[in-house]
């Protein structure tokens, strides 16, 4: 009962500065404070409006809000979501682009379980719409998922990707961003003993924690020198009665937002301080830098603690993946029934949560893929946010990516010999 209280207390805190901003916002804003000049009523009224935004979208699933694509003829096309594979704990769903025939390029985007929702890979999605059909994997919160739904550990997680690429057969490229790169490779090798004809024809891992111990980060430190009793005690909480997964053991999104602003708690107290000034004034607005950054950054969602705790467990303190010793009901999952599938591994050479090295320990993993479908791309100064959506991914990684799906998609084989060179 002890760790309900503590969520129910946690979002009772962020309910309570919720209200402070806007009662701030609305006293500031009567207008009986015009009469006389009080730049005080500004300011108050500046961070009352800026807190209520901050602490309300902590608990608001953004939307994809994906902009309208042209077609050749010069006519808009809404981008709509389809849901094509509804499970309890996530579903696959596709991009619909109006009325336009499918792209020949199928790709499925491997959204990471870490905190934040699929939507954080917005801008990968609108970089890839105009050439690719994409479909995406759409963790649900765990908060709002019931207890009779049970479990949900890497091996889950690992079953609903095998899942999600039967369902979109063969000719499909997965694309697996950060968190997600080991079990994404686990799930095309257990695929690829269980199922060989549902193997994807290409999986393009980008800045993952294959081996942790390959370039320690604080992240890896952290996993190292904490205990699972400490982890438990510590960051495991139960899903108070406001919710639908009321009882439900998680990792609280608040906690977890905790976590990444304290890295860099003075870069974001500076943050908001400036966009209270920009309030104040009259220059900032509902789509300016900060608040389309902020949005998505502070919208967090509750893992569940079995997820949690075996990745930490698991891939980072028992090293499961990079040992080739994963199990998944029961079964040991070889990367070495991995020979057809083309690989490639993309890193960003200043990321500091998944340092160069540690995804591109998946090739050594591969003992029975040929060079020519092995592929490795380092990008100079990029870090790991970049490598998936910033400049770096649109102006160098995107293109690199495409062109390694292609000369790996059916019938590229005449056209380029379908070997792919790592560089």
């Amino acid at each position: 009962m002890k760790y309900m209280m503590t969520y129910d207390l946690m979002e009772s805190m962020r309910n309570t500065n919720q209200w402070l901003g806007s009662t701030a916002r609305a006293f500031a804003s009567y207008p009986v404070m015009s009469w006389g000049a009080n730049p005080a009523m500004d300011w108050l009224k500046a961070w009352g409006e800026v807190t209520e935004r901050t602490f309300a979208r902590m608990v608001a699933k953004p939307d994809w809000n994906i902009p309208v694509q042209t077609n050749v003829d010069g006519t808009d096309m809404v981008v709509t979501t389809e849901v094509v594979v509804e499970r309890a704990f996530g579903d696959l769903i596709r991009f619909r682009v109006g009325t336009r025939p499918d792209r020949t390029r199928k790709v499925l985007l491997v959204a990471p379980m870490s905190g934040h929702y699929a939507t954080l890979l917005r801008k990968t999605v609108i970089s890839l719409l105009p050439d690719c059909d994409v479909f995406i994997t759409d963790w649900h919160n765990a908060r709002d998922i019931p207890v009779s739904e049970g479990k949900f550990d890497i091996e889950d997680y690992t079953l609903y990707l095998m899942d999600f690429m039967r369902e979109m057969g063969p000719d499909t490229h997965v694309l697996a961003i950060c968190q997600p790169v080991p079990l994404a490779l686990a799930a095309t090798a257990y695929l690829a003993e269980l199922d060989p004809d549902a193997q994807p024809r290409s999986l393009t891992l980008i800045g993952g924690p294959v081996d942790p111990d390959a370039n320690p980060t604080e992240v890896t430190d952290f996993g190292r020198s904490v205990t699972m009793g400490q982890l438990e005690q510590t960051m495991i909480q139960r899903v108070g009665f406001k919710y639908s997964g009321v009882g439900r053991m998680v990792y609280p999104g608040l906690l977890q937002l905790a976590s990444f602003i304290s890295m860099n708690g003075e870069t974001h107290a500076n943050a908001f301080r400036d966009e209270i000034i920009r309030v104040a004034k009259g220059e900032a607005s509902d789509h300016d830098r900060h608040n389309q950054f902020y949005d998505e950054y502070l919208a967090v969602m509750d893992m569940t603690a079995e997820f949690y705790l075996s990745t930490v467990e698991r891939i980072f303190k028992g090293r499961e993946i990079a040992r080739n010793e994963f199990m998944v009901a029961g079964h040991k999952v070889d990367f070495s029934k991995i020979t057809t599938v083309a690989v490639k591994i993309v890193e960003g050479e200043d990321d500091d949560i998944s340092a160069p090295g540690q995804c591109l320990a998946a090739l050594d993993l591969l003992t029975g893929l040929p060079d020519s479908k092995k592929a490795a791309h380092l990008e100079p100064g990029a870090g790991h946010y970049g490598i998936f959506a910033g400049g770096s991914w649109r102006n160098n990684i995107r293109p690199l990516v495409l062109d390694f799906i292609d000369a790996n998609s059916e019938g590229a084989k005449g056209k380029s010999g379908n070997v792919v060179a790592i560089k």
